[in-house]
């Protein structure tokens, strides 16, 4: 569909005073197949052509009438287009066989993109606070990839600042080390959340933290040992977090990794007169951005989250050789992400162009936010066991002899939570709730799942695909689908065709707004379309040549489904 949908953009554009690529994005798809395949809404050319978009679509209706690719049609202000049916399905799954071209693109060019994604806080526990990042993270990592760029996936581990200075304060003073040592990250959650409860009614144990990180930061033997061992213990934790993910890192470099850069960042800053005294504390002033200053080191010489943030950018660039760096952060960090871009823009970074906050919305359990610091938390690992759980007896009830069904059990409990995350547009909010992600009906991981492994279920009865366990099997579509027939395609199988065609320029326009949501959409589009196929259109019973048609499309589904599941660093079972 993409390449029809650019030729008649360009068609278009040769009656307008546009480019094809302006055309292009002003292309819509209509609700109803009975409108046409595409249409193009006239109202925007209203004020440049002086007309009334209803005479605007007449006259390119006229003009395009007799054209050999497509038919056009006024519909009121919008021109509405038919492609031929039979050509355009053959063209889709032609490209679709020839996958380099279809589901991988090389506009990246080679170039490095740093992702700076996940980055959970040492000594608390992994919560459902960072999926979001984690597999958004993820996920726009994979989708960069599959457009040419070499991706560095970069864990920023917060395991440096003042709440080193709250844990280690009230480890000492409440502290039980047998406890801790029996469940570390429970208890130094249970003593961070100690520690503000007691604050609030003692504000001079705040001090007495600044003055613990400051000894930490100075290199106090004793505290720099307790600090390890928490860095430590909290790792493995968070390990057997990432396996079930499948969530893998280039570079696990946490916030300490940057204490011995710190100091030359204050250098350049002060050799280029940035740095300006405030209270006694330095800041670069950001006045003129319409920013407030941006803090770099307080009167008590503590560095901060900027001071380590643009240390952290200076090695990416310098030394990991990132020509692009994204942040995968919360939305509510975004001032600060704007701090630190203005600041190395400042410092004669040209590389601050292209840097990029990819904000994201919180995540709500039952419609509450979480905090460590009231102890509002769910552990990642908790829901992501339970799913599993719930994704077991779901499959003992349906399909009690499945093979490997521990797996496929694994597979349907984790992608479930993933894809409930990222069907949502990255910049709103996630309520999470166990019952809707499990769903094998509706806007859920399983039900697209289900499509995949259904699809793999009709070819391995006709015969053309034998991998059971997820393995690049090409089946139909790498005999290049039916020979050429002239057989027209039904109304099912058009709209799932059409939907199929659409997948690359959909995962492009992922790259571009780095919004995994678009592709978890897409696939939701076209499990549901593959759905109605399947229940409207008889396959294996069917006649030739469409029974050689319908398995075509049943294997670009899988192939699709397959390539768009795993971008989303989501499982593809083929059989459920």
């Amino acid at each position: 569909m993409n390449r029809f949908l650019h030729r008649v953009a360009a068609e278009i554009a040769a009656h307008l005073d546009a480019t094809s690529e302006e055309v292009a994005a002003w292309l819509e798809f209509p609700p109803d197949s009975a409108l046409g395949d595409i249409a193009l809404p006239c109202f925007r050319l209203a004020k440049t052509l002086r007309q009334a978009p209803q005479a605007i679509a007449a006259q390119l209706a006229g003009k395009l009438g007799a054209n050999a690719l497509f038919t056009a049609e006024a519909a009121g202000p919008y021109l509405n287009v038919r492609l031929p049916r039979s050509a355009a399905w053959q063209e889709i799954l032609a490209q679709i066989a020839a996958d380099d071209a279809f589901f991988t693109t090389p506009r990246g060019g080679g170039q490095t993109v740093a992702i700076d994604l996940s980055s959970p806080n040492i000594a608390k526990p992994f919560s459902m606070g960072h999926l979001r990042s984690t597999v958004i993270g993820t996920a726009v990592a994979n989708i960069l990839a599959s457009d040419g760029y070499r991706v560095l996936r970069i864990n920023h581990l917060g395991d440096w600042g003042t709440q080193f200075g709250k844990i280690i304060v009230a480890y000492r003073r409440f502290g039980d080390e047998a406890k801790v040592r029996a469940d570390p990250i429970q208890e130094l959650n249970a003593l961070y959340v100690r520690f503000h409860d007691e604050a609030a009614l003692d504000p001079a144990l705040d001090d007495e933290a600044r003055a613990a990180f400051k000894s930490l930061e100075d290199g106090d033997a004793d505290s720099l040992a307790l600090w390890r061992w928490i860095v430590r213990v909290s790792l493995e934790e968070f390990q057997r977090t990432y396996a079930m993910l499948g969530t893998q890192f280039d570079h696990l470099l946490g916030e300490s990794f940057y204490n011995d850069k710190m100091p030359d960042v204050v250098q350049e800053l002060t050799d280029k007169r940035l740095l300006t005294k405030s209270d006694g504390a330095e800041v670069v002033m950001l006045d003129d951005e319409g920013l407030p200053p941006c803090l770099i080191r307080r009167s008590d010489g503590a560095t901060l989250y900027p001071t380590r943030d643009l240390a952290a950018a200076l090695y990416r660039r310098d030394a990991l050789g990132a020509d692009r760096l994204l942040y995968v952060v919360g939305a509510e960090q975004r001032l600060h992400f704007q701090q630190v871009f203005a600041v190395l823009a400042r410092m004669g970074r040209a590389f601050a162009a292209n840097c990029a906050h990819v904000a994201f919305g919180m995540m709500l359990m039952d419609g509450k936010k979480m905090s460590t610091r009231k102890g509002q938390v769910v552990r990642l690992q908790d829901v992501l066991e339970e799913a599993v759980s719930r994704a077991r007896a779901i499959i003992a009830e349906k399909n009690p002899g499945l093979p490997g069904a521990d797996r496929t059990a694994r597979d349907i409990g984790v992608g479930a939570v993933v894809f409930n995350d990222l069907k949502t547009n990255r910049l709103h909010d996630v309520d999470f709730t166990m019952d809707t992600a499990l769903a094998f009906e509706g806007e859920t991981g399983p039900y697209v799942q289900y499509a995949h492994a259904r699809a793999c279920s009709v070819l391995r009865k006709a015969g053309l695909l034998t991998a059971t366990d997820g393995s690049p099997d090409r089946g139909v579509a790498d005999r290049g689908g039916p020979d050429g027939s002239p057989a027209e395609l039904d109304d099912a199988s058009w709209e799932l065709a059409k939907l199929l065609g659409r997948y690359a320029d959909i995962r492009l326009r992922a790259a571009d707004e780095a919004d995994p949501s678009l592709i978890a959409k897409h696939a939701l589009d076209i499990g549901q379309a593959f759905n109605r196929f399947y229940h409207d259109c008889p396959i294996l019973s069917a006649q030739e040549p469409v029974r050689s048609l319908r398995l075509s499309l049943t294997d670009a589904t899988r192939l699709t489904l397959r390539a768009a599941l795993g971008l989303l660093g989501v499982a593809q079972p083929t059989e459920i």
